[in-house]
């Protein structure tokens, strides 16, 4: 079965504060997006920052940098960063069957958090996979909104 091309879309890491936690990344050398972006159903305000790929790479955009500031102590992210500080919180792929993928992933015996995809940052649709199933790690799913 082949639910792709599948390949990292980004790594989301939380912080307290977007601009604080951007330094760093700007002086990397990495281009920010050009606004940041308050998904309210998640609690979170995000800002990317793009990483270079090769012109012939086979990817819509290159893996980006995902900050992740929460609206408020409640949120997940506010609740992440609570119980672990800031860091790496999710890792993220994109999908070319979102659907398609989930129910191959449920089938498995995989421990979805969303078993029905919610609307993310920038229009698309994602879906995350309990930690438990893959062996500690936070992953998104997403899929370009159709």
């Amino acid at each position: 079965m082949s639910f792709g091309p599948i390949y990292i879309d980004h790594i989301g890491i939380a912080t307290e504060n977007l601009d604080d936690a951007s330094t760093f990344w700007t002086l990397l050398g990495l281009e920010q997006g050009a606004e940041d972006e308050t998904v309210a159903d998640q609690g979170v305000t995000t800002r990317f920052f793009s990483t270079s790929t090769p012109l012939d790479a086979p990817v819509p955009h290159p893996p980006m940098v995902e900050l992740l500031e929460p609206t408020g102590v409640d949120t997940p992210i506010g609740k992440f960063l609570a119980k672990r500080g800031p860091g790496v919180q999710q890792i993220c792929f994109s999908v070319g069957d979102l659907d398609g993928l989930i129910l191959h992933l449920i089938e498995h015996g995989i421990h979805m958090i969303n078993v029905e995809p919610q609307i993310g940052a920038g229009g698309k649709r994602i879906a995350f996979v309990h930690p438990k199933s893959t062996g500690g790690v936070l992953v998104e799913l997403t899929e370009k909104a159709h």
